[in-house]
């Protein structure tokens, strides 16, 4: 079974980083539902299925489907043959949350991120191993380049934790970057502010990252310019935290 560039196919090698990215899951006691995104060849899924986990998988690729059917009877009637992005994430447990994991296909990660952020009510934590940069750029503090739309769309919701890299050789084929596992974990407070609001203040403020506040909101000021002489406005939104956004979304809605 060889890797396909379409679905951006990077096969696990080694068994210690999937047991360990198995046990990364910091879960309560009692059966935990755990959806498995792209397990390919069940490098990691075999780990998964020693634990007290209702396991489900979706695959996109349908020769990896037939491969897993064919090698793991554990995984019958447990494989969804599909586009992750595509699912809907309400039906996969019957509305019941469960958390996510897996080696994702580069490709696709960011979108993984935004697709659980907006599924949060139902998906209290993801264990996932992206590209090394993206892994940074998750979660990333403010005041760095890595800190972005990413950083404070998934950090308003989730904290998040770098547990460790993974250098190429440890895949087949090899990726021509480094890899990193990290962990989120949902925050149970309420954001306190818009949310549809805040994501578009977040957006319009990183759209040109290296411009003053000042410049980049003035469409949300329209009718209180004043307001933008402020010391605040002439910061750069890397510099902002995730309260200061949300501050920043309160005051434009108050306005």
């Amino acid at each position: 079974m060889r890797a396909k560039k379409s679905f951006g196919q990077h096969f696990l090698t080694n068994e210690s980083i999937a047991q360990r990215i198995a046990d990364s899951l910091t879960l309560e006691t009692g059966k935990t539902n755990v959806l498995e995104v792209g397990p390919g060849k069940a490098m990691l899924t075999k780990y998964l299925l020693e634990k007290d986990f209702e396991l489900k998988c979706v695959e996109a690729d349908s020769d990896m489907v037939d491969f897993l059917n064919a090698n793991y009877p554990a995984l019958h009637g447990k494989i969804i043959a599909g586009d992750f992005l595509k699912l809907d994430l309400g039906s996969v447990f019957e509305g019941q949350p469960f958390c996510i994991i897996g080696n994702f296909p580069y490709n696709i990660s960011s979108q993984i991120v935004f697709k659980m952020v907006e599924h949060r009510p139902i998906v209290p934590q993801l264990v996932g191993m992206f590209q090394k940069e993206m892994a940074q750029r998750i979660i990333a503090p403010p005041g760095g380049k890595d800190y972005g739309v990413i950083s404070v769309l998934t950090q308003a919701f989730y904290e998040g934790k770098y547990l460790f890299s993974v250098a190429p050789g440890n895949f087949n084929p090899p990726p021509k970057v480094q890899s990193g596992v990290i962990r989120l974990v949902r925050k149970e407070e309420a954001l306190g502010c818009d949310e549809a609001l805040f994501r578009k203040v977040v957006k319009q403020a990183f759209s040109q990252r290296r411009k003053m506040l000042r410049n980049t909101l003035k469409p949300f000021f329209e009718q209180r310019p004043e307001e933008l002489e402020a010391v605040f406005f002439t910061q750069r939104p890397e510099v902002l935290s995730v309260r200061e956004f949300v501050d920043l979304t309160k005051r434009i809605s108050e306005g």
